[in-house]
C-alpha cells in the first residue's frame, strides 16, 4: 500500500489560500459597495503634479496657454495631459510661441464627491507668484480657484497713468535713426514739429470738446498741417491677395478699410516718391496669414516673407535704406501684426490693433489701431447711436465667446449675480439674439470691453458707436490714438485683478461724472467711424494723423 504524507505547507496551499482569497473578495466588494452608495471623503487619490511642456515652437518671446474653466479628468483612455496640449496647439492663438523651453507645472488635486465618477482638476499657484490668474472652479465658492501661469515671465501690469508717463518720456527722448543723407522732406517735417510745439491756444476748435484731447490746440494744429502738407507714396510692388487687396469685412477690417481708402486717395498720394514724407507698405497681415498655405503657418516663416518684400523695395529704391525704414509705415490689425513686424520694421511706424505694451508695442513710436468689426462693407455705420442716460437702466453689459483666460473669470463671477449686471457668455447668432445684443449695448450705462486671446477687442468701438461708456479690462492695452486722446475722460479702466470688485467700481462713479463721460463718448464717436468717402476727423484721417504725428515727433536731422 502506498502511503502519502501531506506536509503542513501543502495543507495550507490547498485549504487556507482558498479561504483567504474568498475573504478578500468579499471584503473588497463590501468596501466598493459602501463607497458607491454613500461616498467616503477619505477615499480619493491625489496624483503627482503633471508637467506640460511647450518647447521651441518658434522664435518669439512670450508663451501663452489658454485656460479652461474646469477640466474633467474622468478616464477616457486618451491621456489627459497629451490631449490638453494637442487641443490647444490646434487653435490659432491659444499658444503664443517661445524661443526657449517653457514649462507649466500643474498640480492636479482630486475632489471627492458622492459617486466618485468624476474628478475635477484644480490648477494651483503660490501666492508669491504674480503671474497666476484665478478662475472659479465649477460649483465652487470663491475660495476654490483655477489658476494658470499665462506667460513664462510677466511683471506687474502697466497702468493707464504709467502709460501717460511713458508717452511723455518717449516724445522727449525716443528718436529715429539718423538719415544717411538729408532731404527736403525732412526739413519740412522738422518745421512742422516746431510749428506744433509753438501752437498757441486756439479759441476756434471746430466744435471739438477740449476735454477729449491731451492738448486740443496742438492736436488741431497738427491735424491742420497734415491736411495741408502730408504726402504719401504707396509702393506698387507686391502681388494680390497679400498686397493691394483690402478686406473690408470681419474683425480685421481696419487694415482693409485703411488700405482701400489710402490707395484710392487723391489728396495725400503722390506718384513721385521723392516728394513723399511717408511711405506706405500696402500689406494685409490677415491675407498674409491665410493665403500662403500650410508651409507658411509659423510667425518665423511669415516674417521671412515680409522681409523678402522689404528687401525687394530696399534693393529697387533708395528710400528705405536712407532712413532704415523710419519714414515707412504699415497698418496691421491681425493678432500677429506685432510679432511679424517687430524685427523687419523695428524703425518704422506701425499702426497695430494688438497694442500690448508688455509684448513690444512702443508707446510714442507705434500707434494703436482700433478694432472695427464690420459686418457689411456697404453699411459700416449700421445701427449707430443709443439711448439717453436716463433711459439706460442696465448698469453693465457683456456677452461674448470665452476667448482667452479673462472672460471665463468675468462670467463666472458676475453671470446671474446682480439684476443690473447683464453678463453672459456667447449669445446665439440668430437675428433675434443679434438684435437683443444691440439693445443691451444701447440700454446699458457701461459696456464691458474684456480682452480675448489678445488685449484688443472690437467692443471698444462697438461701445462708442452705441454711445455706451467703455469699461476696458485688459492689462497693458494701449487704447487707440493714445497720443492725442484723453481716454480717462470717456472710458473706465479696470485692472484684471479687480474684476471681483467690478460692480462697486462702477457704482462709485458719481451720476454727474457718468453723464459727462457719456456725452464725451458721443463727441468722440466721429473719430471711430468709417465712411466710404473719408470725411474730416473720421477714422481714416485719425489713423493717418497718428502715423504722421509719430513720424513728426521722432524724426532726426542729418
Amino acid at each position: 500500500m502506498r502511503i502519502r504524507i501531506i506536509t503542513g505547507l501543502e495543507r495550507f496551499h490547498h485549504f487556507d489560500i482558498r479561504r483567504l482569497l474568498l475573504g478578500t473578495i468579499v471584503t473588497v466588494g463590501f468596501v466598493v459597495l459602501l463607497v458607491q452608495c454613500f461616498g467616503i471623503s477619505s477615499f480619493y487619490w491625489s496624483p503627482p503634479p503633471v508637467k506640460v511642456s511647450v518647447i521651441d515652437l518658434t522664435n518669439s518671446n512670450v508663451t501663452q496657454v489658454s485656460v479652461m474653466n474646469y477640466i474633467n479628468l474622468s478616464d477616457d483612455g486618451n491621456g489627459y495631459g497629451e490631449e490638453f496640449v494637442k487641443k490647444d496647439l490646434g487653435r490659432e492663438n491659444n499658444v503664443v510661441i517661445s524661443k526657449e523651453k517653457v514649462e507649466f507645472n500643474v498640480s492636479v488635486i482630486g475632489r471627492p464627491n458622492i459617486s466618485l465618477r468624476k474628478t475635477k482638476m484644480v490648477v494651483e499657484s503660490t501666492e508669491s507668484d504674480p503671474t497666476s490668474v484665478m478662475v472659479m472652479g465649477k460649483d465652487s465658492r470663491k475660495g476654490d480657484v483655477l489658476s494658470m501661469r499665462r506667460h513664462k515671465r510677466r511683471g506687474a501690469a502697466v497702468s493707464i497713468s504709467q502709460m501717460n508717463s511713458l508717452l511723455i518720456q518717449s516724445l522727449s527722448s525716443f528718436k529715429s535713426p539718423k538719415p544717411r543723407w538729408s532731404s527736403a522732406r525732412d526739413s519740412e517735417t522738422l518745421s512742422v514739429r516746431s510749428e506744433i510745439e509753438k501752437a498757441s491756444v486756439l479759441h476756434d476748435t471746430l466744435g471739438l470738446s477740449a476735454s477729449l484731447y491731451r492738448n486740443i490746440s496742438k492736436f488741431q494744429r497738427s491735424y491742420d498741417l497734415m491736411e495741408r502738407k502730408l504726402k504719401v507714396y504707396v509702393y506698387k510692388e507686391g502681388e494680390k491677395p497679400i498686397f493691394h487687396k483690402p478686406i473690408p469685412r470681419g474683425i480685421y477690417a481696419s487694415e482693409g478699410w485703411f488700405m482701400k481708402l489710402m490707395e484710392s486717395n487723391k489728396k495725400f498720394i503722390v506718384r513721385d516718391p521723392r516728394k513723399a514724407h511717408l511711405f506706405y507698405i500696402p500689406i494685409s497681415i490677415k491675407a498674409l496669414r491665410s493665403s500662403l498655405g500650410q508651409d507658411f503657418q509659423t510667425p518665423r516663416s511669415l516674417a521671412d516673407h515680409l522681409k523678402e518684400y522689404v528687401d525687394l523695395i530696399a534693393g529697387k529704391y533708395k528710400f528705405w535704406n536712407r532712413t532704415g525704414g523710419a519714414d515707412h509705415f504699415l497698418v496691421a490689425c491681425h493678432d500677429w501684426g506685432n510679432k511679424l513686424t517687430k524685427k523687419t520694421m523695428r524703425n518704422s511706424v506701425r499702426a497695430l490693433c494688438n497694442s500690448n505694451v508688455a509684448q513690444g508695442f512702443r508707446i510714442g513710436s507705434d500707434t494703436a489701431l482700433p478694432v472695427t468689426y464690420i459686418r457689411s462693407a456697404e453699411s459700416p455705420l449700421e445701427y449707430l447711436g443709443g439711448k439717453t442716460p436716463s433711459e439706460r437702466k442696465i448698469l453693465a453689459f457683456f456677452a461674448g465667446s470665452m476667448h482667452g483666460y479673462l472672460r471665463p473669470i468675468l462670467v463666472k463671477l458676475w453671470e446671474n449675480k446682480e439684476p443690473d449686471m447683464k453678463i453672459f457668455g456667447p449669445m446665439p447668432r440668430d437675428p433675434e439674439s443679434k438684435k437683443q445684443y444691440r439693445e443691451y449695448m444701447k440700454s446699458s450705462r457701461y459696456c464691458i470691453c474684456a480682452r480675448g486671446y489678445e488685449v484688443h477687442t472690437p467692443r471698444v468701438v462697438e461701445a462708442i458707436m452705441n454711445e455706451c461708456v467703455p469699461v476696458i479690462i485688459a492689462d497693458n492695452y494701449v487704447p487707440p490714438f493714445f497720443e492725442v486722446l484723453n481716454w480717462e475722460e470717456f472710458a473706465v479702466f479696470v485692472e484684471e485683478k479687480d474684476i471681483p470688485n467690478l460692480r462697486n467700481i462702477l457704482l462709485s462713479i458719481r451720476e454727474e461724472r457718468y453723464i459727462g463721460m457719456q456725452a464725451r463718448v458721443k463727441a468722440v464717436q466721429q473719430h471711430f467711424l468709417w465712411h466710404k468717402k473719408p470725411v474730416k476727423l473720421d477714422l481714416f484721417h485719425m489713423i493717418l494723423h497718428s502715423i504722421w504725428y509719430s513720424r513728426v515727433h521722432r524724426i532726426k536731422a542729418r
